[in-house]
């Protein structure tokens, strides 16, 4: 049996073909479109759809495909009636109208109530579809159901409408993990009776014809992409984990973590895992933030770079994007000017230090599991285990822990056992001054947070 599994990202989306065995067999790779319609910005679905669905058939007709399951990016809903979309899907980088956000904001539940910290944008959708309410009524009232993400495409490829908790529990304001129930939000707007009947991750929702073969083709639940990393390693029975996942955004996910700890101020907050658990999580934009420091650098990072940029004390200073730890501040570089080389090992020296003191905040001493596109090569595992010598770092065997969590959770809801590459351990790298480079890192990010403070006070 193989398994295509859809992996919806923001920046950009995948089709793998998973075999039994956990291999990879075949993938096909395209970027989401955003467009401007009647003063939002949009996802172009027509487009993202088409490739979708010629993608499916592609690996129906070619790999004997028998199931499609979706992962998807967090923070996006969709509004459908019986055969579409009332309502574009929005993207959820776009601020509300400072008026609008003035009156939706007021009826955003307590973080005691959600975990969901009050995030800009559409970081908590449910703040979205509050704004989306108010300017178009019409859309909300057309549709029949509030759907993730995840389960529109599973909808839009054949499957029924359904609910699933890692995504409605993914600090949407919308779900309160210690009642395991909605939150007051979608009681107090009306919305329970729109949210279709739950179904756990990767149940089959239906089923539907691709190609030439004339087989039915069974369509799984969808996930939310992190969650299903999550769920990758812990299906491995490795103990106790933390799992940092990396893609647009960085996710670290510590399940042992007491949920007293989170600090709403720094993006701390509780996902919910695919059996509707809390899960503390601590997140930034690290792939976004890369990009932007490293002037959109692809390939490998030259060794001799970094090494460089440690020596000659070139560092970037949070935050290069919205969100995260230390939000509301420009980020900047200090130190001379680097080449392009050196850009790249700034940036990801940036995303080392920003996740190591990621997993100071959300109090990991476990095994640590780095996952996902931002570990190319294993650099980035190598540089937390230096800088961590008293924790285990483990890498997955493939960069697409997402995907394969998705794919296990598929084949094992279909009773097929699913046997995924073990993580491998990480060798930690030998830079020279390195942990003196985190320190002063730490005290200029600590001198800032001082100064934000003072002039916080006095406002």
């Amino acid at each position: 049996m193989n398994v295509a599994v859809l992996d919806f990202g923001k920046t950009n989306s995948k089709l793998f073909v998973f075999g039994q065995d956990g291999r990879i067999l075949d993938e096909r790779r395209t970027q989401p479109k955003w467009m401007r319609q009647d003063g939002f910005s949009v996802l172009d679905g027509a487009a993202l759809h088409d490739w979708a669905f010629d993608a499916v058939t592609e690996a129906v007709e070619s790999h004997g495909v028998e199931g499609v399951m979706v992962s998807g990016h967090g923070c996006t809903f969709a509004l459908v009636d019986d055969k579409a979309l009332t309502h574009p899907i929005l993207d959820y980088e776009q601020e509300p109208p400072v008026e609008i956000a003035a009156r939706i904001d007021r009826r955003i539940p307590d973080f005691a109530e959600t975990f969901s910290p009050r995030l800009p944008l559409g970081f908590n959708y449910g703040r979205h579809m509050l704004w989306l309410q108010e300017v178009d009524p019409d859309a909300f009232a057309a549709a029949k159901w509030i759907v993730g993400y995840p389960q529109y495409w599973s909808w839009r490829l054949g499957g029924r409408p359904v609910s699933e908790v890692s995504y409605l529990g993914c600090h949407s304001h919308l779900w309160a993990p210690r009642e395991r129930d909605f939150s007051s939000l979608v009681d107090a707007e009306g919305w329970r009776g729109q949210m279709p009947v739950f179904e756990r991750a990767g149940a089959v929702v239906g089923e539907q014809h691709f190609g030439r073969s004339g087989r039915s083709i069974a369509i799984h639940n969808g996930v939310h992409d992190s969650n299903a990393a999550l769920y990758a390693y812990r299906r491995q029975g490795l103990g106790p984990l933390t799992v940092v996942s990396t893609g647009t955004w960085v996710v670290v996910l510590n399940p042992d973590c007491r949920l007293e700890a989170l600090d709403r101020d720094r993006d701390m907050l509780v996902n919910v895992d695919v059996d509707g658990g809390p899960v503390p999580t601590i997140r930034f934009m690290g792939g976004r933030e890369f990009a932007v420091i490293s002037g959109g650098w692809q390939g490998a990072i030259p060794h001799g770079s970094i090494q460089q940029v440690i020596d000659a004390a070139i560092m970037a200073l949070p935050s290069f994007a919205p969100g995260g730890p230390m939000p509301d501040r420009p980020g900047r570089l200090v130190g001379r000017t680097p080449d392009a080389g050196e850009r790249a090992a700034v940036a990801l020296l940036y995303v080392a230090l920003m996740i190591d003191l990621c997993l100071d905040l959300i109090h990991s001493n476990n095994v640590v599991i780095v996952d996902g596109g931002l570990n190319t090569g294993g650099l980035l595992a190598g540089m937390l285990a230096q800088l961590r010598p008293g924790q285990a770092f483990l890498q997955g065997a493939s960069l697409e822990g997402s995907a394969t969590g998705a794919a296990a959770l598929a084949f094992e809801s279909v009773g097929r056992d699913f046997a995924a590459e073990p993580p491998e351990p990480v060798q930690a790298t030998q830079f020279g001054g390195l942990t003196g480079y985190r320190d002063t890192w730490r005290d200029r990010v600590a001198g800032l947070d001082s100064v934000a403070k003072t002039a916080g006070g006095a406002r």
